[in-house]
């Protein structure tokens, strides 16, 4: 494909995974990534880490330096955005940050636009009146939304109060109060975190609390306002909690309520949207429309237990985009799936999750049991044993393993761990499978049999039957 030209939008995970693998199995290939901003391959999962003050310098969240890009031979176009795709004439049309327009040849595209915040219907916070970062008001999606609120955060505010409950908000409520800020978390469903079932969403809510967090949940936030300057903050946030009024005024509110994927590019230019309202792909990350590839959080995803769905997660975005750079160069890649493997840190605990929870294998047409057990993280005679606590889910048809949650202290390996499962899930083993895995054993950091083992076991004592032996066969214990 040497001279050819392939051009990737989007400088995050899909479209810098897709230029890096083009130009590895390419070396002649030209490339150009389009980036809308003048941060290409940074870390956006670590922005709370930075603003926690656990990394202090922002620029160590670039995955790699603009130097180091530019070192593989791709062209970056910075703070340039892509306006519209002419499939036709195969070109897209760009404005740099000056205003300038142009158009961009390309013989294949590969699309990462990603996903944008959700702009919930909350008042003062959409429109042309919103409210925004010199009012205290912050969403938390790019590495401009980092500069903003670092600002305020450099005012020394004292309160907080943060929309959302999943696990950006999550880290941000770890990493405000980590800052001397006083939090308050308001979240519309029932519990926290809720990816996990509420035994185990529960137990998050009982760190946030310990660690002086006020989680608020059943409350749907209707309005942001200015506060008046009796109140003692810059804002005032106001809505409803299981029917009657809520009121909090602060001095920094932060709003991360999920996001959306970002599909106008693409829709414009006659692709077709999906699950989610992302753009559907198949397994070789192609739109439908010749000679484009799309990858990452804007595109639908290939779930190995549900099907076509959507699940922003930037592991996927890689794979996606890893799948989309090599097709787009003439490889033959196909994406082969997810099973929603999720992990976040809450001050000293960790929960975990893959597959499905009870409700969503049931909504999906299994046959799921549940069970929830604790056990040791390594030998309890060891120093500093702690217990995990899991729920494995299972099909009461084949035993098939469904889905696993953890939930444990860190240093408990709960990542280690709900890998474990995930690699089972992937390979489409059954609970009782789980005995003949061969995990490592020391008395510091496990057990012969293993948490995840322990958790598969008594899940199989409740809701696995045994084959049927033939009549005079011997059966051992």
């Amino acid at each position: 494909m040497a001279n050819r030209h392939l051009v990737a939008i989007g400088g995050r995970d899909a479209g810098i995974s897709a230029a890096l693998r083009a130009r590895e199995l390419e070396p002649g290939v030209d490339v150009t990534v389009v980036v809308a901003d003048a941060y290409p391959n940074f870390s956006i999962c670590g922005i709370p880490y930075h603003l926690s003050g656990d990394v202090p310098d922002w620029r160590d969240l670039a995955h790699r330096t603009v130097a180091d890009l530019q070192a593989t031979g791709m062209r970056l176009a910075l703070d340039t955005r892509a306006e519209r795709i002419d499939v036709a004439e195969q070109r897209v049309l760009l404005t740099s940050a000056g205003g300038q327009q142009s158009w961009l040849s390309y013989d294949e595209l590969v699309v990462g636009t990603g996903a944008v915040p959700t702009r919930s219907r909350i008042g003062g916070f959409t429109g042309p009146d919103a409210l925004g970062p010199a009012d205290g008001v912050h969403v938390l999606h790019t590495m401009g939304d980092t500069f903003a609120l670092a600002g305020d955060l450099a005012q020394q505010p004292e309160t907080a109060l943060i929309v959302g409950a999943g696990y950006v908000g999550l880290e941000m409520a770890e990493a405000l109060t980590a800052r001397g800020i006083t939090v308050t978390q308001v979240q519309r469903g029932p519990q926290v975190l809720s990816t996990l079932d509420e035994p185990l969403g529960a137990l998050v809510r009982d760190e946030l609390t310990a660690h002086g967090v006020e989680v608020v949940t059943g409350t749907t936030i209707t309005a942001i306002a200015r506060a008046r300057a009796s109140t003692g903050g810059r804002v005032t946030v106001t809505g409803r909690r299981d029917g009657t009024p809520f009121t909090r005024t602060v001095d920094v509110v932060l709003v991360v309520v999920g996001v959306r994927p970002d599909t106008d590019l693409l829709v414009s230019a006659g692709a077709v949207t999906g699950a989610g309202g992302a753009v559907v792909v198949d397994e070789a990350m192609r739109t439908g429309l010749p000679h484009v590839y799309a990858a990452g959080d804007c595109v639908t995803t290939h779930h190995r237990l549900l099907g076509v769905t959507y699940l922003p997660l930037g592991t996927t975005a890689h794979k996606q985009g890893k799948v989309a750079g090599t097709n787009a160069v003439g490889g033959s890649a196909r994406f082969t799936g997810s099973v929603g493997t999720q992990v976040v840190k809450v001050f000293d605990l960790v929960a975990a999750r893959t597959g499905l929870r009870h409700d969503e294998a049931a909504r999906a047409g299994f046959h799921p049991a549940t069970t929830q057990t604790t056990a040791d993280d390594h030998k309890a005679y060891y120093p500093g044993a702690h217990r995990i606590a899991i729920r494995v889910t299972g099909d009461t048809r084949d035993s098939r393993l469904l889905g696993a949650q953890l939930v444990g202290r860190r240093g408990s390996e709960i990542a280690k761990r709900v890998d474990t499962y995930a690699t089972a899930l992937y390979a489409g083993m059954t609970v009782p499978d789980l005995d003949a895995l061969d995990l490592s054993y020391t008395p510091p950091l496990g057990s012969p049999w293993d948490a995840v083992q322990m958790a598969g076991h008594a899940w199989t004592r409740e809701h696995h039957q045994p084959a049927p032996q033939p009549a005079g066969a011997l059966v051992t214990t």
